[in-house]
């Protein structure tokens, strides 16, 4: 599952991580993302020694055999870790799937977090770049925040996979499949018991950083256009 930053992937995670079937992995990129670009996140110290930090290890990992051998291996990816010193071969023995966000929301969020994102910390471009190559199904964070047993099932069906209303809710807390930045940033979701309600507020985009939002739009609106669409609630 491919997503950019400031959307429901974790809570994603948390959905597929109910389902009895499904081993999920999260961030496998991560510790080499930051060790290739010296970028300071918090716990990055912990991060690097916590992943392996050459991407080849992460890709025999992601394809090879799995303990308990597990129907279904759950990859919670950031698109904006794929950077482009990563060579592509493996991603063609996984199937892929995409979760898509506004980029009007996601910019007024990592606004928010961290001041000045670029095109390429969004992932809008990995995403499309994988769409086009891979293929596979399309959703949209609003559409799993405001019809999720729909859009879960839309989404399970084009992967060949059974849906099971243990995607729906969740015990709350910490999983030891959490990467190690989860204090830094899972709050919110050890929290949570199930997807947040939807609420269509508008998104709150700083002057500045609007034409990031138009630099965004036409990779969101290639991917919307393919993207599974509830019909009801």
């Amino acid at each position: 599952m491919w997503s950019g930053p400031r959307n429901i992937s974790t809570a994603m995670m948390r959905s597929f991580g109910a389902r009895p079937d499904t081993l999920v992995v999260d961030e496998p990129l991560y510790a080499h993302y930051l060790a290739t670009t010296g970028i300071d996140h918090p716990g990055r110290a912990q991060i690097l020694a916590s992943q392996p930090q050459r991407w080849p290890d992460v890709a025999a990992a992601l394809t090879g055999p799995l303990p308990g051998h597990p129907a279904v291996h759950y990859q919670k990816h950031m698109t904006h870790h794929l950077l482009p010193t990563i060579g592509r071969d493996w991603l063609s023995r996984l199937t892929h799937a995409f979760l898509i966000r506004d980029p009007a929301h996601v910019v007024a969020s990592y606004a928010r977090v961290r001041g000045e994102p670029t095109l390429e910390d969004l992932g809008y471009p990995q995403q499309s770049e994988i769409f086009r190559t891979h293929g596979g199904p399309v959703i949209d964070a609003a559409d799993v925040l405001r019809a999720p047993r729909t859009t879960l099932t839309l989404l399970c069906d084009a992967l060949g996979i059974a849906f099971t209303p243990a995607m729906l809710t969740w015990a709350p807390g910490r999983r030891d499949t959490d990467g190690v930045w989860a204090p830094h940033w899972y709050s919110a979701v050890e929290a949570s018991t199930g997807f947040a309600p939807y609420h269509p507020a508008p998104a709150l985009v700083p002057e500045r950083l609007r034409p990031l939002v138009e630099a965004a739009q036409p990779y969101y609106d290639e991917l919307a256009a393919h993207r599974l669409r509830p019909t009801t609630p």
